[in-house]
Order: structure tokens, then sequence, then C-alpha cells
């Protein structure tokens, strides 16, 4: 999905360029926090945790942050988070949905709400958008992992469903309840992985221009500038043209 990818550059990007690396590092302790709470704290007794270590990792967080998230849910006095899913319109009519974790549901529905409609977006209700998406487990490798067609192979012998290679790497999907299965096969021939996470794939896209392009970005550095926002998706698409003014 060309939408799909072209997003997950600019993702890529933001994030090299990103200063502000301790908000990440936030985000991403917290859900390992969460991990460990739902479940056994060891990552390898315990998928959800493995995989959101292994992007904590991927992100260049510091050992000693992982082990503090996972001791942090051992404790009492570690904070109880909602998982909640918005879903919305944003400039263009482009299809958002951002995922938060949060310790106060008001605040940040109110939050999420008011930055949609400051950003010419709407917030709709749970299900307004999410048909326009499917739910896949995504890992990705650098160029240097292997030509396209030994990565491919690697892909499909390890469960996944498709593999997209470019210059700036491969991104694998597979079934997200199949995510944890594919990326330790994968592990295992082609080595660490760049990235593994589950994602929101878009089946439709919305095309926009530079100025479309602006205005959500502008909503997007909104929404994941607030510390309840895990992460935003949205179903865009734009040319190579338009990407590279960005």
């Amino acid at each position: 999905m060309a939408g799909h990818s072209k997003w997950a550059n600019i993702q890529h990007r933001k994030g090299r360029q990103d200063a502000a690396r301790s908000k990440l590092f936030s985000k991403l302790a917290k859900e390992i926090t969460v991990a460990a709470k739902m479940g056994d704290p060891d990552p390898e007794k315990n998928p959800r945790l493995r995989l959101a270590v292994k992007e904590a990792k991927s992100q260049s967080v510091p050992k000693d942050v992982i082990d503090r998230a996972i001791k942090k849910s051992l404790g009492g006095d570690a904070e109880n988070y909602d998982e909640i899913r918005y879903e919305g319109y944003g400039p263009g009519g482009v299809a958002v949905i951002v995922e938060a974790m949060t310790d106060n549901k008001n605040r940040t529905a109110s939050t999420v709400r008011s930055t949609f409609s400051k950003n010419g977006g709407n917030l709709g209700e749970t299900g307004s958008v999410g048909f326009m998406f499917e739910r896949k487990g995504e890992v990705t490798y650098k160029p240097e992992a292997g030509d396209a067609d030994t990565v491919f192979e690697a892909a499909i012998e390890a469960g996944a469903e498709d593999c997209e290679s470019s210059d700036e790497g491969h991104v694998i999907t597979c079934a997200d309840t199949d995510l944890n299965e594919v990326s330790t096969a994968l592990e295992a021939t082609l080595g660490e992985s760049d990235s593994t996470k589950l994602i929101w794939q878009p089946t439709t896209t919305t095309e926009l221009d530079l100025d479309g392009m602006q205005k959500l970005m502008k909503l997007i550095d909104a929404l994941e500038d607030d510390d309840d926002i895990q992460r935003v998706t949205a179903n865009f698409e734009a040319s190579d043209e338009v990407l590279a003014q960005l």
C-alpha cells in the first residue's frame, strides 16, 4: 500500500530529526510497563512485552530505561492505564486513527477532540474510519539485510503475507496475531530487525496536495505532542514531489 509505506518513510525522517527523544522514550517505556503489568515480566514468556522491548531497542532506548519500565510494573505504585482508540477525519477527508494510553480518559478525550477541531479535523465515533484499515504486524529491515528476493523468500518462509523492498529498506507485513512468531523466524535468518510492531494498514487512501499534507502533518504533530498519545496513523497518499517538499 503506497500510502502506508510513504507514511512510514515520513515517520522515519521525522524520527531522525526529532530532538525530543525523551518524549519518545517515555511513550515506549509506558508500553513496556503496561505490557509487563498485563502479563509475565519476562519478555521471553510475554509476547507483547517482547515486542515492546524489541521496538524500544530499535529506537535506541537505553537498557536501564527498559529495565526500570519493567520493574515499575511490579510495584504497587504503577499507574493504571486505559488503552483507547480514537477515530476521526483530518484535513482533506483523510481517515485518522489515534492510539492512546491514559490514566484519565476524560482529559485525553477532551484534548484529542480539541486538537482535531483546531487543526481542520473532526473526531468521530469508534468505528467511523476503522473499516478503512486492517490490523497488521510489521517488521522492517535496513537494505543491508539482503536483496529483495532474499528478504522476500525469508519473509514468506517465516509466515509473512507480503514484503515490499525499496532503496530505504524492506517492509514485511503479516497477520497481527502472527507478529511474534514471524519476527522470531525472521531473526533466525536475517538477524535483528530495524523495527517490529503492530500497525493499522490502510485499505483505501486519500491523495493530498502539498497544502493538504502540511495541514495533516500539523494535526499529527499536535496529536503526537501529547504524552497520552502513543501513535497516530492516517490513510493519506501523496506524490513523491509533494513528500520531498515537506
